[in-house]
């Protein structure tokens, strides 16, 4: 396991290492404001087989190609438009992806075999670093397995991937903690595909919440593999009832408190800081040997649009029927 260089050292050093990975067609895990980021040269179609291999993510799912300035939407989008532009001038760098009509420069390997690609400026000051000095973009999804919980800190890439970890920059925990928002930008008007920390309020008028053309929209995404189980507001008494009963084979993630008799963990009762904190009480809870997960479903009003978005992926919904259950892909 190749080792993970730490905040202390020369940042320059850091970024030669991983200049030095790209440059030779091998990946490098990078910090985003979002979650931790599995990158590989853009230009490289090997080098970006080399993700979908240790991800094991099927081949039609497109990745998001990082960028290092807002002038480089010109290389990589054939087409954008006037509305796209100005979402990328008032949100980049930051949580916000994209989706444009490809440029040929833009390797079919990214796309999924689609005719779209996905872009996006990131926050963090070491990746943004890295992208100039490399001087165009890395592809680089969610450095984990395919559909398990993203990474939020160099330890969470490192326990992803154990041996097979490729190098990693640590830089800290990531600040927002939950994937961006993505805006299909390829008609008259925007459309949201999947939602993300900017809230729709922030962003131009968009509607239609579904499309197939961005990367984590498949129902099942963003999973402990222990079963994890959603409760609404109702049907959170009986739940908590159920784990107190079998309290050894449960653990439970509170919104705002942890219930009495309980083991488990509790997150802030506001979006931003239940989204910054959510991934990695997931793995905390994942790693308690537990049988089952509980989870608080928190209020539903729009400021928690995205929190729901992970969690209706990450989770079944709770039916207090003899363990019966409805996946939300059924509703």
């Amino acid at each position: 396991m190749t080792e993970i260089p730490k905040p202390g050292r020369s940042i320059s050093a850091d970024i030669e290492a991983a200049l030095t990975c790209l440059r030779a067609g091998e990946l490098v895990a990078i910090p985003t404001e979002t979650v931790y980021g599995l990158a590989a040269d853009a230009h490289s179609d090997a080098a970006l087989r080399r993700i979908f291999a240790l991800k094991g993510r099927p081949a039609d799912h497109p990745l998001i190609l990082h960028l290092g300035d807002v002038s480089w939407l010109s290389r990589y989008a054939a087409k954008v438009p006037d509305y796209a532009l100005s979402l990328a001038l008032e949100h980049w760098p930051g949580p916000l992806t994209l989706v444009l009509p490809a440029s040929r420069l833009v390797s079919r390997v990214a796309t999924g075999g689609q005719d779209t690609v996905a872009l996006r400026m990131p926050r963090h000051t070491l990746t943004q670093q890295l992208l100039r000095a490399f001087g165009r973009a890395v592809a680089a999804p969610s450095a984990n397995r395919y559909g398990s919980i993203s990474p939020t800190s160099a330890a969470d890439v490192r326990a992803e991937f154990g041996a097979e970890a490729p190098l990693v920059l640590d830089g800290g925990p990531c600040s927002e903690g939950i994937e961006s928002t993505i805006i299909d930008c390829t008609g008259p008007a925007p459309r949201l595909l999947r939602p993300g920390s900017i809230r729709l309020s922030e962003l131009a008028p968009v509607a239609d919440r579904e499309g197939p053309r961005a990367p984590g929209r498949v129902d099942r995404h963003y999973a402990p593999r222990t079963p994890a189980w959603l409760a609404s507001q109702s049907d959170w008494p009986t739940a908590v009832a159920k784990a107190r009963r079998q309290a050894m084979r449960w653990r439970v993630l509170g919104c705002g408190a942890l219930p009495e008799g309980v083991a488990g963990l509790a997150l802030p009762a506001e979006p931003v800081g239940y989204a910054h904190g959510l991934y990695a009480a997931l793995r905390q809870l994942d790693r308690t040997g537990a049988a089952h997960l509980l989870v608080q479903a928190p209020p539903a009003d729009e400021a928690w649009l995205a929190v729901h978005d992970r969690l209706r992926r990450a989770t079944q919904r709770w039916l207090d029927q003899a363990g019966a259950s409805v996946d939300y892909a059924d509703q």
